[in-house]
């Protein structure tokens, strides 16, 4: 739940908080969509009312100070009290109204989120679910500081402060156009098969690359990197038009499959292991009526992914 779109949390604090998770101003303004120098004016009048610096401000990133730490620590559990308190107020009014904000990495807001949501609201016409797409940890974390109710993220572990709603495992496997060398391959296809292959990486920010990242190194296998980005989106796109191949799940490639514009090949490999996609919620003390409907809807829908 976004206490500051509700007028609860001013902007000042608002963006300390964003700009302490971020470790950025830049990368703050991205997220909200404003330019940089409205972050750094909301910092600088914040730090002047209180009297102290915030922020260390480093070369690379920004790094709190004592006075920051501080009051991040403080901020964080008044957010924790009063998400706590628009619950109880919410579930005043049971299912009838609501906002439930859901933070999701980007293969799961291709599909699994649009078709969960279709079937929320016929049941459920008049909550709010607001969509942040952001990458598997600052999901997680925005649970844990109370900046959105759930969570759906790839390979990370659960903040001793939220739930673990749901887990299922996705193998990995290669996705290639029909017509590839690659689907015409007889038995288990292993990652030697793939030598010569122009390869579309993911890149450090996607939780996807440290896993590509078990099988690439060390497999003395020659790979010719075609692009290496943050984008699923993009990747996708880069491999229907058979530019390069990608390795991943098949989530979020459910249509591009069904449509027949892209073959999934699973790969087997002793050093693969299968992504474990989980669903992180609120703790259930926590959570509103509409959170906790929503988060069995879309348990439902990881579950079916993995069966």
């Amino acid at each position: 739940m976004e206490l500051h779109r509700l007028g609860l949390v001013s902007s000042g604090v608002h963006h300390f908080m964003l700009v302490a998770r971020l470790k950025s101003i830049r990368q703050a303004a991205l997220y909200l969509n404003v330019a940089p120098s409205s972050i750094s004016r909301s910092i600088k009048q914040l730090e002047e009312n209180i009297g102290m610096p915030l922020f260390e401000r480093t070369k690379q990133r920004l790094r709190l100070t004592s006075a920051g730490e501080l009051m991040l620590y403080h901020v964080q559990q008044s957010s924790v009290e009063m998400n706590r308190a628009m619950t109880e107020i919410g579930d005043l009014q049971g299912l009838r109204r609501g906002t439930v904000t859901l933070a999701v990495i980007e293969s799961a807001a291709r599909g699994l989120v649009s078709d969960v949501l279709a079937g929320f609201w016929v049941r459920h016409p008049d909550i709010c679910v607001d969509v942040r797409v952001t990458g598997s940890q600052d999901a997680v974390d925005m649970v844990a500081q109370g900046d959105a109710d759930i969570a759906i993220a790839f390979d990370t572990s659960t903040p001793h402060s939220t739930r673990r709603f749901a887990v299922t495992s996705l193998p990995l496997g290669v996705l290639v156009p029909p017509g590839s060398r690659l689907t015409k391959h007889e038995g288990p296809l292993r990652v030697y098969d793939l030598a010569g292959e122009r390869v579309i990486l993911p890149d450090g920010s996607l939780t996807l690359g440290s896993s590509v990242e078990q099988i690439l190194p060390g497999s003395f296998v020659e790979f010719s990197r075609r692009t290496q980005t943050n984008s699923i989106g993009l990747m996708i796109d880069l491999a229907i038009k058979g530019l390069g191949i990608i390795m991943q799940t098949k989530m979020g490639v459910q249509a591009e499959i069904s449509r027949g514009q892209l073959v999934f090949i699973p790969l087997k490999d002793p050093r693969l292991q299968k992504r474990r996609l989980s669903l992180i919620s609120r703790p259930k003390n926590e959570a509103s009526e509409a959170t906790e409907a929503l988060s069995t809807s879309l348990a439902k829908a990881i579950e079916r992914l993995g069966a």
